[in-house]
């Protein structure tokens, strides 16, 4: 398995370069530059400008700086944040971010796997119903319906809890995001969770199971629950990708000051730094979640071997 690990950690690096290449010459190659929209300077004045974040230099060169710059792990300058680098700015809002994203993910996990698997043990229950109306409600209502939704009931209507904003991590102000984001998920989990362990509890094995005269507990949880576990564990590592790049729309809405944030800025101010530092991470949290994954299946399906 080490072996299968080391080469996957071989195989990100050149997924990385595409990703910074191809991320780097859209945003060098669209018209305007991240000193457009200040105001009326003498050309002296824009040289030195241009000169001290290296955009004096052909592309080319401009890109071999900015890699040797992330060999040494600086993701360079912000254009527009002045004094901050952009590690300084990742820092300061990626704990935001991975504790809304991250905590809400563990909740959607528990809820979603025992809501799923109680609907497919009682088909046709309430309990059923209600897994399958939370389902298609995540699946056809965005998030940026859901969170004013939230808002206006609980912040506004019934004045529960604030409508946005942070104060240092307090419980408060990290309801409603969480809230949305594990609402978002259980629809997702829950339904595969359900469809997953209906498939398997008509098998042949679990039929052995039941022809043996063990309970109906012991069959579930020794028997199906693991492989039912299989197609939830595939969907972990989107949803956790999905948690992040919700974020975008989750933290405008509430106004928190997290890496969607930093994303919806970039862009707007054409940083190229900053945006491609995002684009960095993301993409290293994306090939590391979905090794976690291909790992957790060796864990749940004894015959898999890497």
């Amino acid at each position: 398995m080490w072996s299968y690990v080391f080469r996957r950690v071989l195989m990100t690096i050149p997924t990385i370069l595409v990703v910074i290449t191809v991320c780097y010459l859209m945003l060098h190659l669209t018209p305007g530059g991240p000193f457009d929209t200040e105001r009326k300077v003498s050309e002296a004045v824009m040289a030195n400008l241009q000169a001290k974040y290296h955009l004096d230099l052909p592309l080319w060169q401009q890109y071999l700086y900015y890699l040797k710059g992330l060999l040494q792990g600086d993701l360079g300058a912000s254009f527009r944040y002045a004094d901050w680098s952009v590690n300084e700015l990742v820092a300061k809002a990626l704990p935001v971010s991975l504790t809304i994203g991250g905590v809400s993910l563990l909740i959607s996990v528990v809820i979603g796997v025992l809501l799923g698997t109680v609907a497919a043990l009682r088909q046709n229950s309430a309990i059923d119903y209600l897994v399958m109306l939370i389902g298609n409600l995540g699946s056809a209502f965005p998030s940026f319906v859901i969170g004013p939704v939230l808002i206006l009931v609980f912040a506004l209507w019934l004045s529960w809890l604030p409508s946005g904003g942070w104060q240092d991590f307090e419980l408060r102000y990290m309801v409603l995001p969480m809230a949305l984001l594990t609402f978002i998920n259980v629809s997702t989990i829950g339904r595969v969770m359900r469809g997953s362990l209906i498939e398997v509890m008509s098998s042949n094995f679990i039929r052995t199971a039941r022809a043996k005269g063990l309970p109906t507990r012991t069959i579930v949880l020794r028997h199906a629950f693991k492989p039912a576990l299989m197609p939830v564990v595939s969907v972990l590592g989107p949803l956790a990708i999905s948690s992040i790049t919700a974020a975008v729309v989750t933290e405008s809405v509430f106004s928190l000051p997290g890496i969607g944030k930093l994303i919806v800025n970039g862009a707007s101010n054409r940083d190229y730094t900053l945006v491609l530092g995002l684009v960095v991470l993301i993409t290293v949290l994306a090939v590391l979640l979905n090794l976690l994954v291909d790992l957790a299946y060796a864990l749940l399906d004894p015959k898999i071997r890497y």
